[in-house]
């Protein structure tokens, strides 16, 4: 680890020289690439930096103790030792997360779908809440939403909803939501005050360009239709409504939320190109069964990894043994401490991973 560190800091030296470059200053391409890989390594080298200062410690500590023979001295460099020994054992730990591989997908944007589960009306309306939810949390982010295409109903509740969240990290935030979220509450819809369980499901896609997926024209489909909502509402006399057919995978896409056919047709290509790209990676993970088994759930929509407990105000997050009973303001987009606990989880067992 120490000799890659080594290399590390030479090319960051390196890095460093070649942004004062002129040259360098006027290709765009290049001082851009520079910039982005200078980022990556910063809190490296930092940290890297700090570790090395620890080291240099330990050895002139024990040093001046091997030399010196006054008391108050040697108890110093006693205490320094100590000091410097338990903040080299942090930082190496530290370095060790920092050098994990990083998620190339992390700095991506997303596309969050939502789907009512079982339960009828019920999931259809914690669809709605779980929308609210991501809504919020990505408004203190700062973060772009936009609606790809929602299926209403009459209560004020989602069977299917697609949105596109744009901001930086977006995806290294939300990539521990897909999966099955099992709400027990008093429904709205419930006159005798019981508690229901109902399931939404949830599947957070990066989004994909064009250079990373390619599409080729003769193997979609288009169709066109009229737009339709929930108890008549934004229905369209004109064929806006797109639905897009891939034909290799038999995978459909459908967007009608915007009054533009065009604007539905490219809505709906992000979403499909997100689709199969997850796709693409899902094959490819199941091909490599050691990295499979670090991460943290195994990011299948069938698979249960949270339950909303509301008449206990209680959050369980069944993957890593999380609960905490602060529901309320969980729904409100306080969304962090259980990002940070999946994302802690899933750095630990990475780096089980690679210890064994």
């Amino acid at each position: 680890m120490f000799e890659k560190l080594l290399a590390m800091e030479e090319r960051y030296d390196d890095i460093n020289r070649r942004l004062s470059d002129p040259e360098i200053i006027s290709d765009i391409a290049q001082y851009t690439a520079l910039m982005k890989e200078h980022k990556t390594l910063s809190p490296i080298i930092e940290v890297f930096r700090r570790y090395a200062g620890a080291k240099n410690e330990i050895d002139e500590s024990l040093a001046l103790l091997d030399t010196e023979t006054d008391p108050e001295l040697r108890d110093m460099a006693q205490m320094q030792l100590e000091s410097a020994k338990e903040s080299c054992t942090e930082l190496e730990q530290e370095l060790k997360i920092l050098l994990l591989p990083k998620d190339p997908n992390d700095e991506k944007n997303v596309i969050v779908e939502i789907r009512g589960g079982a339960g009828g009306e019920e999931a259809s309306l914690f669809a709605g809440s779980l929308f609210r939810m991501y809504s919020m949390y990505a408004e203190t982010h700062h973060w772009k939403m936009e609606i790809l295409n929602a299926s209403p109903t009459e209560l004020g509740g989602y069977k299917e909803i697609c949105f596109s969240l744009e901001g930086t990290g977006a995806y290294s935030r939300l990539k521990y939501e897909s999966g099955v979220h099992r709400v027990q509450r008093v429904p709205e819809t419930e006159s005798q005050g019981r508690i229901h369980t109902s399931t939404v499901t949830v599947a957070v896609l990066p989004e994909a360009d064009e250079v990373e997926l390619e599409i080729s024209p003769t193997d979609l489909k288009f169709d066109v239709f009229r737009a339709s909502g929930a108890g008549g509402q934004h229905i369209n006399k004109t064929e806006s409504a797109v639905r897009i057919t891939h034909l290799p995978t038999g995978m459909v896409v459908e967007c009608q939320d915007e009054r533009s056919q065009h604007k539905n047709k490219d809505k709906a290509m992000k979403v499909l190109r997100a689709r199969l790209f997850e796709q693409m990676q899902q094959e490819q993970n199941a091909r490599i069964a050691s990295e499979r088994k670090t991460q943290v759930g195994t990011g299948d929509r069938s698979e249960r990894i949270r339950t909303y407990n509301f008449p206990q105000g209680r959050l369980t997050d069944h993957r890593i043994g999380l609960t905490i009973y602060r529901l309320e303001a969980v729904m409100n987009g306080d969304l962090d401490e259980v990002f940070d606990a999946l994302a802690t989880a899933d750095q630990a067992a990475k780096l089980a991973g690679q210890e064994a």
